[in-house]
């Protein structure tokens, strides 16, 4: 059993008058293996988001199912959702996510401490990621007083800090530069490296370069998806540039 199922997913929304439907998700079938690192890639509009929030179970599919270890997310009622969301599931966003008013320890804590999570154990968790994740000088400080690669180190060390079955990665490297996103990347390369699934939706064909597989979408399918194996991020990088080109080939002249 592979640990994410993604079976026939649609997504439609109906306009304000309900005249009109918008199909954001037509029918989008794909598996991911524990262990895997994952790129969603894909033009603006093409679903990637819609496709991530259904994952994260932020948002319900109009048709088809997901399932995470066997468990249908159609099965978990409403009010299970958010215990469940913090047993098994990391978010990494593009800005950050972090609580201004709390301290960067306080937001890494945050899961645990909605968990009823026991003071000594959230200590125990805490030390070893911030130390890795080279932040340990950083707790006590507020978001507002560190910089965008620091707040999304903090975000990671939240994002793990339950022990997630998947982290789940909305354009990670959006906000920061390009020396922070290398070592944001390199963070995830590392984690994955531990045995950390990720699935990481991405506009960057180098972020996508450190994922094991890209999966392409467009208009609400899936459009392509090819696999690193053994080759270096070099080429694989040149194959993801490739594939987006043939992705976006003809798009905009109409304009």
């Amino acid at each position: 059993m592979e640990l994410l199922e993604v079976k026939h997913i649609k997504k439609v929304y109906n306009t304000r008058l309900g005249a009109k439907q918008c199909v954001a998700l037509s029918d989008i079938s794909f598996e991911v293996a524990r262990g895997e690192f994952v790129g969603i890639m894909g033009p603006s509009g093409s679903g990637k988001t819609t496709l991530l929030n259904l994952i994260a179970s932020l948002d319900k599919p109009s048709g088809g199912e997901i399932l995470l270890s066997g468990k249908n997310f159609s099965q978990i009622k409403n009010r299970e959702l958010s215990k469940f969301r913090r047993e098994n599931l990391g978010f990494v966003f593009q800005d950050f996510n972090l609580l201004d008013t709390f301290s960067i320890k306080d937001n890494i804590l945050l899961p645990l401490v909605l968990a009823d999570t026991p003071v000594a154990q959230m200590e125990e968790r805490i030390s070893p990621i911030v130390r890795e994740l080279g932040i340990e000088s950083l707790t006590e400080k507020f978001p507002y007083e560190v910089s965008g690669g620091e707040k999304q180190r903090a975000a990671i060390a939240r994002a793990i800090i339950t022990n997630p079955k998947i982290i789940l990665a909305d354009e990670p490297t959006g906000a920061l530069d390009s020396k922070s996103s290398a070592n944001l990347l390199k963070t995830f390369e590392t984690l994955n490296k531990g045995g950390q699934t990720i699935l990481m939706v991405t506009h960057s064909i180098d972020a996508a370069s450190y994922a094991s597989r890209v999966i392409f979408i467009k208009d609400g399918m899936l459009y392509n998806q090819i696999y690193k194996g053994g080759e270096s991020r070099k080429a694989f990088r040149e194959r993801i540039m490739t594939n987006m080109s043939l992705l976006t080939e003809g798009e905009g002249e109409d304009e």
